[in-house]
């Protein structure tokens, strides 16, 4: 197994039977192109890497991270960063790397630039730039970079063999992968959106309440929560919610905005949805505008009848299935 001695930067993406973990894409653009797709299915996988420029695949179904990480330090030595979504896998094979290779590890990165790495530290209220002089092994927290644009052209894909990886007395198994709740996944990974604006929350209502409700419908429906910067900046949610160019990028299948008029701040952090419902009185809106299927109507009437047809209990106790 070799790469080209010229790399500078690559992205080692694990996946699992065919599928991208959250951030891959991104992880291939901050590499500028160049992605070593290691793991099960690593042929399919490659076809969702739009931001890819080189592809070379690895078919290792079955080795763990200290065994993968192992066989792959020698061909990954001569390369000057290696990055690695902060995806579960990526979590895991880092730290071996790069103690193997004997180089810094810069966790939680939202930047990797020739000679600077920027980090996110305190739940991302605090971004630390620490100067790289040399090589590193660096994890890239999804929903920072954006969607990155599709590259020119068809990637070159090369498909890589090597000895059998062979098992090491301490390594880690995977026993069975559970799928997170989706009240506590980040953003970045969720799927399903339901998204609340200033615009469902009526004059002298508790919004803290309001967007809890919207938090309790979309579990229902399998959904996370998030918000524009008017919710989370009056404090009714987090803002590890905050969806938009200053908060989370996101890139779900299905996106149900609630009163969301759809500034430009906030699209600019929600990628390409495959399925978008807005639901605003205004049906002139942009949110409205961009959606699949716009319901023009009273957000908060609208999440109140969707609660009932849910069975979904509001903050209070109420039981709206009656």
């Amino acid at each position: 197994m070799t790469l080209p001695a010229d790399l500078r930067a690559i992205a080692v993406v694990v996946v699992r039977d065919g599928q991208l973990p959250t951030g891959a894409a991104e992880t291939a653009a901050e590499a500028g192109g160049a992605v070593l797709v290691v793991g099960s299915g690593t042929g399919k996988a490659a076809d969702g890497l739009d931001a890819a420029s080189r592809i070379w695949l690895l078919e290792a179904p079955s080795a763990g991270p200290a065994a993968l990480a192992s066989a792959l330090a020698p061909a990954l030595a001569t390369v000057d960063v290696i990055l690695l979504p902060a995806s579960p896998d990526g979590r895991d094979l880092a730290p071996r790397l790069a103690a193997i290779l004997g180089w810094p590890l810069l966790a939680d990165a939202v930047r990797c630039a020739p000679g600077e790495v920027e980090v996110a530290r305190l739940d991302d209220r605090l971004s630390v730039r620490v100067g790289v002089d040399g090589p590193a092994v660096v994890t890239l927290l999804p929903g920072h970079r954006g969607t990155p644009s599709p590259a020119n052209g068809s990637p070159q894909v090369n498909v890589l063999g090597m000895a059998a990886v062979c098992d090491t007395e301490r390594d880690a198994e995977s026993v069975e992968v559970l799928q997170p709740e989706p009240g506590v996944v980040d953003l970045a990974e969720a799927r399903r959106i339901v998204g609340g604006g200033a615009g469902l929350v009526p004059a002298d209502d508790d919004g803290t309440a309001v967007m809890r409700l919207l938090a309790d419908v979309g579990a229902a429906l399998g959904a996370s929560a998030g918000a524009t910067r008017v919710v989370t900046d009056a404090g009714w949610m987090g803002y590890d919610r905050q969806i938009g160019t200053t908060g989370v990028s996101v890139n779900p299948e299905l996106y149900i905005a609630f009163g969301i008029s759809g500034a430009a701040q906030h699209i600019g952090g929600l990628g390409t949805p495959d399925h978008v419902v807005s639901v605003n009185t205004d049906p002139s809106c942009p949110m409205t505008a961009m959606a699949d299927l716009g319901i023009v109507a009273d957000a908060p009437a609208v999440l109140t009848e969707l609660a009932k047809r849910l069975g979904v209990t509001d903050a209070a106790g109420a039981d709206y299935a009656g």
